[in-house]
């Protein structure tokens, strides 16, 4: 695999992206009337999508954005919040800006997508006719993935992986903890919402303790995975910033998760018991009911899709872009789900308007704060191969690397989440 500089891969993920943005207009296919997109879910590949058809089309297409949120809170960054850097009023978006672009955005839940007439049913009734239909619903928790949870446990057990109350009850959770606490993380299987995401929240937490001058806290880490995301880097950071407070468990070690259980706040493996003042339990993930109840998902409970175009392999009018997909080397992340949409989004236009397109190119990037000005970075880029998303080119940050470096670091994620904010939301 081929390892690039930060500076290299920056120019060469921004130069993929911007030849997608740019591909030259055409005439709408069908004259005697603007053919329809509707998009459902306006996350950072919905969201992204609609607002790319919206600006690119010029008008030539009909685009409709189906949210029932009028405020959408970010997963991304809410790891960021927990530990006191952010509001939540910073991680929140409304859809003003992309209505004043043209995008008739309609705040109601998709009820249902009937692929034979198609048309997406609201959960008012009203159907919408579509000639393409893209879906980006994120993810739904499998809560029965963990013996003893429940969606009811939840509002005890907080997982926080869809953002909004959960990750305000984890925070609230958290910031109640006193000095002696244990917190115990339940960590997710494969595949899930952003690979390193656990373990950033897992320094999140320990900023926070330490912030607080507690001595005696712990954090115990129960992971259904031999490995991890950045684990080495993360596991150096936990050592030198909070030496003693964080243990990562692996399936050898505790010998798999028998049980947890709300009411007592308690964590069963086959090496112990542990009882917690705070139990995050992260369960195992799904794409969401939508994609899933309309048959897009396989045996996985993921999407299939062409790696060219991020077009369903069930359903050739319709898109699957984000974590719902099966996206092949590319991770469930904020970065992939936009570098996605933007390819989706030029297929569509060159589908429903006969407009030039280009060959597929995704990029990723995922940062993960550890400590204040300790930022870490892994990035790729990726194109179509071997029947799935390839990864061809990869960089990871440095043992050891200089502390001004890391700081950047974090510099760079503040960037790029400003700059994929007005790509989703205007």
């Amino acid at each position: 695999m081929t390892r690039l500089t930060r500076r290299s891969f920056t120019a060469l993920a921004g130069a993929s992206l911007g030849a997608i943005a740019t591909a030259p207009l055409a005439r709408p296919a069908l004259a005697q009337a603007k053919p329809k997109l509707v998009v459902i879910g306006g996350g950072p590949g919905g969201g992204t999508l609609a607002r790319y058809v919206q600006k690119d089309a010029a008008g030539a297409i009909e685009v409709t954005l189906v949210e029932p949120a009028t405020q959408f809170t970010t997963c991304f960054f809410s790891n960021i919040y927990v530990g006191g850097y952010r509001t939540f009023e910073s991680i929140t978006h409304g859809y003003d800006k992309v209505k004043r672009e043209g995008v008739n955005v309609i705040h109601e839940a998709a009820a249902s997508i009937d692929r034979a007439r198609r048309e997406v049913v609201l959960s008012g009734g009203r159907r919408l006719a579509y000639d393409r239909l893209a879906v980006a619903p994120g993810i739904d928790i499998k809560f029965d993935s963990v013996p003893g949870y429940s969606e009811q446990a939840a509002e005890v057990m907080p997982h926080a992986w869809k953002p909004g109350a959960q990750t305000r009850l984890l925070t609230a959770k958290l910031n109640a903890l006193k000095d002696g606490d244990q917190i115990v993380m339940v960590a997710p299987p494969n595949p899930y919402r952003c690979p390193p995401g656990p373990y950033e929240r897992v320094s999140m937490f320990a900023h926070v303790l330490k912030a607080k001058g507690f001595k005696n806290a712990r954090i115990v880490v129960i992971d259904p995975k031999p490995a991890f995301s950045k684990q080495k880097l993360f596991m150096q950071g936990w050592e030198k910033h909070y030496p003693g407070m964080i243990e990562w468990q692996d399936p050898k070690m505790h010998g798999g998760l028998k049980s947890v259980d709300a009411a007592t706040n308690t964590v069963k493996t086959d090496l112990a018991e542990y009882k917690a003042a705070l139990v995050n339990v992260i369960p195992a993930q799904m794409a969401g009911r939508i994609a899933r109840d309309s048959g897009l998902a396989n045996a996985s409970g993921f999407c299939p899709i062409d790696s060219a175009s991020m077009k369903s392999t069930i359903d050739a009018n319709v898109f699957v872009v984000g974590d719902a997909s099966i996206a092949g080397d590319m991770p469930k992340s904020a970065f992939s789900a936009n570098s996605q949409a933007k390819v989706a989004a030029m297929t569509i236009r060159g589908e429903l308007t006969n407009a030039r397109t280009f060959p597929a190119r995704y990029a990723n990037t995922c940062w993960s704060l550890i400590e204040t000005d300790d930022d870490i970075f892994v990035g790729g880029t990726y194109e179509p191969g071997d029947g799935k998303i390839k990864q061809v080119t990869s960089i990871i940050s440095q043992d050891n690397e200089p502390a001004d470096l890391r700081k950047r670091n974090y510099a760079a994620s503040v960037d790029w989440y400003t700059g994929i904010v007005v790509d989703i939301f205007g």
